[in-house]
């Protein structure tokens, strides 16, 4: 099995090196290069482009924000895990709302790096466990729970864990078929578009 392309933006030359040196011992992830602004990240990206991109949401004075929203434009098939020292709504929303597959604070430790790569390369969401207190913090209250079946909860706990549905239909016994039918469903009644969304208004509704 190939080992999994990191590519790390941030404009502190430190934090790069030390996102390296966490990962140095995983050997299923390998880290092809990093940027410190838009403009060398784009470069690169023209000529080579990683399985999943570390973006800091703080570049000096860019927006890691848009940056994000233009990497998921041009190249869809990278994952984007957000990085920051910013434990705040505002910024989890807008980076999830423009592509990103996750958000990590940079408090993060090697093991929480690695399992947040490995889960959004399996295209589940990571959060951070602080992110998910700040989401479940804001939203308690706001919105109703929508009502869900004993399975539909399964599902949505095997989506969150980064399953694909073959593999959630392999481990709960049921047709593929079933199992897009119950992803379907929640996304209707979480009133979301994406998995993504799902993951995100399920965590702050504490059903995950």
């Amino acid at each position: 099995m190939n080992a999994i392309t990191v590519f790390i933006v941030d404009d502190h030359f430190m934090v790069i090196e030390g996102i390296q040196a966490l990962l140095l011992p995983e050997n299923s992830i390998q880290v092809i290069g990093h940027a410190s602004n838009t403009a060398s990240c784009m470069s690169f990206l023209q000529h080579q482009q990683p399985d999943v991109m570390l973006l800091d949401i703080n570049l000096g004075a860019e927006s890691g924000i848009d940056l994000c929203t233009m990497v998921k434009k041009t190249y869809p098939q990278i994952m984007i895990l957000a990085l920051s020292t910013f434990n705040q709504f505002s910024f989890i929303d807008k980076m999830i709302d423009n592509g990103a597959s996750g958000y990590l604070l940079k408090n993060a430790e090697g093991h929480e790096i690695s399992e947040a790569i490995h889960t959004v390369i399996k295209g589940g969401t990571y959060l951070s466990k602080e992110v998910t207190e700040t989401l479940k913090a804001v939203e308690e209250g706001k919105k109703d729970k929508p009502a869900l079946t004993r399975r539909e909860k399964e599902v949505l706990e095997l989506i969150a864990d980064g399953l694909t549905n073959q593999e959630i239909a392999d481990k709960l016994f049921i047709a593929l078929s079933t199992v897009d039918s119950h992803r379907k469903n929640l996304l209707a009644k979480f009133d979301v578009k994406n998995t993504a969304s799902l993951i995100r208004l399920a965590a702050r509704l504490q059903f995950i």
